[in-house]
């Protein structure tokens, strides 16, 4: 999912245009530039505390708070089905967002910050003759993070996104920085169940024990480049948005998953720490969730190399979850961690030729043997060969393994919670996400674990997780059938789910264990050849991979 900054959004027709998309994640909720300091004022200052979320239900079906919709078969065993979620005629207004100063040279300035700058940033704009509010945020309260997540400040409540826009206008006159907002988009409204919405939702039922085709993961020609869902499900009953993936050349190689990916049967990317993953291992759907960890290393004899990556750019780990990289080995969502020190290798599958730059690489044929040592990175690769490189100070370990090494074995392979080698079959496919949503029929939203919340960052959690976004969930309900759902967000006529809501929604539906896949401008359901969702950037996005359901 990409991270979206708040500046202004234009709406036309079910969709809307998005200023400065990068990378494959949802919002960060963040506002480009930062907030000027201005003389203090003696204006009053309202502290409007958000509502915290309301309890939540226990899971009760979604009949309650949906509109009518459509189903249709599409094949044994496999059924489409689409309905708005809560109050089709819902409106909210249009305000300005205020990017607020952190305060702390660490932390970057976000939406949100500590009750003291929000009230002195509210007080000078009132004073400036602008109708600013402070406001108290809370979100709800999930496995591992929640709760305050400090105060933002708003400008004005407007009927149209025009007039927002022109109180935007006078704001960064003053020197401050911000965006229009739909307030919808807010995770503190009133959800579905409670008459807020709507949402357009998608939702694709494949039952392993009816269906007679196949479930496939696909990424197109080779690793390194983008497709749309609709490219990728050509010719099929239904295909929707997978995993994670690098989005701008500043962060990898575009299309390269950004997480763990298999497919069939074929491991061509590691995983991000221990983030969950979806698993399918057997041709017509059979799926569990699964937190995988990843190994990889070349050996010859009694001497071997671990491996830091595969398929990927030396250097650039994005979303972090390595080995030794920085700022962290732990997952981080959206952040491209560095290590100056790698040893990756790279299949055909990657793309025409492998990186270029400096370091080493070690072309290795299909029965193991060395064709080739260069001095520097980047080759053109034939079929059954791959490729080791190093950079870094690895580069000399990489020298002397291949010096001495007769036949080299490549070991590449997930282990699951337990340490177990994840056993892969021509069927099996995995696919990353996070964060995890459901375990074992009950809420288990790890978005702390996963990546989601960064220290020095504020507005990730708060854009990400906490506010209403496009969504796509994958998952298993409790007749083990694969249910893959989208939710059309940051939309007036759709405002998207929190990571909450994402929860609430595959609890509703039935869903025992369930993971959110990428999603923001990637959300994508092609069914029977026509996208049927609406993308929020107004036109379909080319992604890393998808997952493809086909007919015999």
């Amino acid at each position: 999912m990409d991270p979206v900054t708040t500046s202004t959004r234009r709406t036309t027709t079910r969709t809307l245009s998005v200023a400065a998309l990068s990378c494959a994640l949802l919002t960060t909720g963040t506002v480009a530039g930062s907030v000027a300091a201005t003389p203090d004022s003696s204006a009053a200052t309202a502290d409007t505390a958000a509502a915290p979320a309301a309890e939540r239900e226990p899971a009760a079906g979604v009949g309650a708070f949906r509109s009518a919709g459509t189903e249709q078969r599409l094949a044994r065993g496999v059924t489409h089905e689409s309905f708005t979620l809560g109050d089709p005629a819902a409106a909210y207004s249009w305000t300005v967002q205020v990017t607020l100063p952190s305060g702390q040279d660490d932390v970057r300035d976000a939406p949100v910050s500590s009750r003291e700058t929000a009230h002195r940033v509210a007080t000078e704009l009132r004073g400036a003759g602008l109708d600013a509010n402070a406001e108290a945020v809370v979100a709800d309260q999930l496995a591992d993070s929640g709760g305050y997540l400090g105060h933002r400040v708003r400008v004005g409540a407007f009927p149209t996104e025009a007039e927002a826009e022109a109180a935007r206008s006078e704001l960064m006159a003053l020197g401050y920085a911000g965006g229009t907002w739909y307030e919808g988009w807010d995770g503190d409204q009133p959800d579905a169940a409670e008459g807020g919405g709507p949402v357009n939702v998608d939702v694709l039922t494949i039952d392993p024990r009816r269906f007679d085709g196949e479930v496939t993961a696909g990424f197109g020609e080779d690793i390194e480049r983008t497709e749309t869902t609709s490219e990728l499900s050509e010719g099929a009953l239904a295909g929707v948005n997978a995993g994670f993936f690098v989005y701008g050349e500043q962060h990898g190689a575009p299309g390269d998953p950004a997480g763990a990916a298999a497919y069939n049967g074929e491991i061509l990317s590691e995983t991000v720490g221990d983030r969950p993953n979806l698993v399918i291992d057997h041709r017509k759907g059979k799926a569990s969730i699964q937190r995988l960890t990843w190994e990889g290393r070349v050996s010859s004899g009694s001497e071997r190399l671990d491996l830091d990556g595969i398929n990927r750019v030396p250097g650039k780990i994005r979303n972090c979850g390595g080995t030794d990289d920085l700022p962290t080995d732990a997952p981080k969502h959206d952040v491209t961690c560095t290590d100056e020190d790698e040893i990756v290798v790279f299949t055909e599958e990657y793309g025409a030729v492998t990186p270029e730059g400096e370091g080493l690489e070690v072309i290795v044929d299909g029965r193991g043997r060395i064709q080739e040592v260069n001095q520097e990175r980047g080759t053109e690769l034939s079929d059954g060969q791959y490729a080791i490189q190093a950079i870094g100070t690895d580069t000399a370990d990489l020298h002397e393994f291949a010096t001495e090494a007769r036949r080299i074995k490549l070991t590449n392979e997930y282990l699951d919670e337990r340490g177990r080698k994840l056993r892969m079959t021509p069927h099996t496919q995995v696919l990353n996400g996070g964060p995890n949503l459901l375990t074992d029929g009950e809420r288990n939203v790890t978005a702390a674990r996963d990546g989601m919340v960064h220290a020095d960052n504020p507005g990730q959690f708060y854009g990400w997780t906490h506010q209403r976004n496009p969504r796509t969930i994958a998952g298993v309900d409790g007749r083990g059938r694969l249910v893959l759902i989208t939710a059309d967000g940051r939309q007036t006529d759709s405002v998207g789910l929190s990571v909450s809501e994402a929860a609430d929604l595959a609890e509703r539906l039935g869903l025992v264990d369930a993971i959110n896949l990428d999603g923001g401008g990637s959300t994508a359901m092609v069914v029977d050849g026509e996208l049927e969702n609406s993308p929020s950037g107004g036109t379909e996005r080319a992604v890393g991979d998808a997952l493809v359901i086909r007919g015999r």
